[in-house]
């Protein structure tokens, strides 16, 4: 199987999961090696990693960016007769290594999938040209990163299970508001009907 070196320990339980899925994805299609896709991908497919917060933040259409990030991977040569060995892209060590210095230079303990996606986007193949194409430029992705901190580093595996609890709330109810498809008011049935049984008394005689 494919060896990640001992990195692990030092990245998000997300972007730790994402690696583990890419071996997956890049299994599934008979690719050799794990590449900056095959990560990218298996952030935009998690619930919890902040990658889509950090896209949206950045005005960048997701799915348009997900099927641009799946096309990239069908294009990729496979393997005639896949023996299970994976290597893990030499592009994909670099841009490891980048997001390990980059998330030390921010006092991050840990590296989380918004950094990974930083340094992404240095990609110098299809994922790196997925983006440029999309616009995406490192000033904007290090505004949106800040935007959705808050100020906070990355001191707990879990910063982004835990960030992304909270967002969802938000953004579930906004999302929700947006298609039209807040239910009035519930549970409150008791109270409106009372409400509704005081007014006429409230008249003027």
């Amino acid at each position: 199987g494919a060896h990640i070196d001992p990195r692990m320990d030092r990245l998000t339980t997300s972007l730790q999961n994402a690696l583990a899925e890419s071996q997956s994805i890049a299994l599934g299609k008979d690719h050799n090696a794990i590449d900056t896709a095959h990560v990218l991908l298996a952030l935009f497919e998690q619930t919890d990693s902040s990658v889509k917060d950090v896209l949206r933040r950045c005005g960048a259409n997701v799915s348009q960016l997900e099927q641009a990030l799946r096309r990239a991977l069908d294009d990729m040569p496979q393997v005639s007769s896949p023996d299970g060995n994976l290597q893990l892209a030499p592009e994909l060590g670099r841009l490891l290594n980048l997001a390990d210095k980059a998330a030390q230079k921010r006092g991050d303990q840990y590296v989380a999938s918004e950094i990974f996606l930083l340094v992404a986007l240095e990609d110098k193949g299809a994922s790196g040209k997925v983006f440029k194409d999309a616009g995406l430029t490192k000033e904007k992705v290090e505004q949106a990163i800040t935007d959705l901190r808050g100020g906070e580093s990355v001191n707990d595996a879990n910063a982004e299970d835990s960030r992304q609890a909270l967002s969802k709330y938000c953004v579930d109810l906004t999302e929700r508001a947006e298609a039209g498809k807040l239910d009035p008011v519930i549970g409150r049935d008791e109270e409106i009907r009372r409400t509704v049984q005081v007014l006429p008394d409230l008249r003027p005689r």
